[in-house]
């Protein structure tokens, strides 16, 4: 069989022409962006929580839309089962469940999003620092993250909460501080692995400073691997946030969050069950995607699956 273009049946590119492939069709070369793109769909699982986190985000920003009732609004329908008019049943305080998980879906999604960033930022900071300068820096670097790393996040998260106070501010603020070391970690040794290249090296020998390096190579090139943790992050700093709200320290009622929903439904387990039901569930299927996602992001990512 002999290409389109005239060429033999070897299946490689001669005198410019595309390559072929076995049944003599000519292969375009895909950009770095087809090439994720296509990695990405072709992953069930990465599609499956796409959809499901785009889903839960745009329940979050619809919420006062889509919920049937006024999430503190109190009637006399104390601790019914789940009905028609109320799907998911009510609270002690005769609030309508679906209602609460609804507009909970927007504060856990906002506290999850806030750790995340307050994490990249400091983590991002001192990995920067520590990978790209070195010597002492890093040693300083080095030193705060391992003090950081020897207590649970969590544990860390509620003693913060516990000296400030229950509130959205400082729940985030404290599970971004029990999460910063990852980042701070794969951003310090991705650069480190950066900073001695040759095109590093190039710039350097130009006379481009280190803020300038740093902003126009470093950061692009482990923009992907940050992606990646930053998705993956959002699910366990929700995860966080419900756990402190489970405890108390999170949101404070009237305010519906996951954990403090949970928190309130356990004194009721016995003969109310489905108020921990849903708010759980959506716990359950939240951080599910979002691993879902950054599992298949981190595959399409990888350069080694580009192929």
């Amino acid at each position: 069989m002999t290409d389109i273009r005239g060429g033999s049946d070897s299946g490689t590119a001669k005198n410019g022409s595309l390559p072929v492939a076995a049944d003599g069709v000519a292969v375009v070369p895909r950009s770095r962006a087809a090439l994720i793109r296509h990695n990405f769909m072709r992953n069930k699982g990465a599609v499956i929580g796409l959809v499901l986190m785009v889903f839960i985000v745009c329940i979050g920003i619809f919420a006062d839309l889509i919920a049937p009732f006024d999430p503190i609004e109190q009637t006399r329908a104390f601790l019914e089962p789940p009905s028609w008019a109320h799907p998911f049943g009510t609270d002690p305080l005769g609030r309508d469940m679906l209602s609460r998980v609804i507009h909970g879906t927007r504060i856990s999604i906002a506290v999850g999003i806030g750790a995340v960033m307050i994490a990249l930022v400091i983590g991002a900071l001192m990995g920067l620092a520590g990978g790209y300068f070195g010597g002492k820096v890093d040693a300083v670097v080095v030193m705060v993250i391992d003090t950081f790393m020897s207590f649970p996040g969590l544990l860390l998260a509620m003693v913060i909460a516990t000296m400030f106070g229950s509130s959205l501010p400082v729940v985030m603020v404290a599970v971004g501080i029990g999460e910063f070391t990852l980042f701070a970690r794969l951003i310090r040794s991705a650069v480190y692995a950066e900073r001695n290249k040759d095109y590093i090296l190039a710039s350097r020998s130009l006379g481009a400073g280190s803020g300038f390096i740093i902003l126009r190579h470093v950061i692009p090139n482990i923009l992907p691997s940050i992606i990646v943790l930053v998705t993956l992050s959002i699910g366990n700093a929700i995860l966080s946030a419900a756990a402190l709200g489970f405890l108390g320290l999170g949101a404070q009622p009237p305010l519906a969050e996951w954990g403090n929903l949970i928190n309130v439904g356990r004194d009721y387990l016995q003969f109310a069950p489905w108020l921990i039901w849903f708010p759980g569930i959506a716990v359950i299927i939240t951080v599910i995607a979002a691993n879902l996602l950054g599992d298949g992001l981190q595959d399409a990512l990888d350069p080694k699956q580009r192929h």
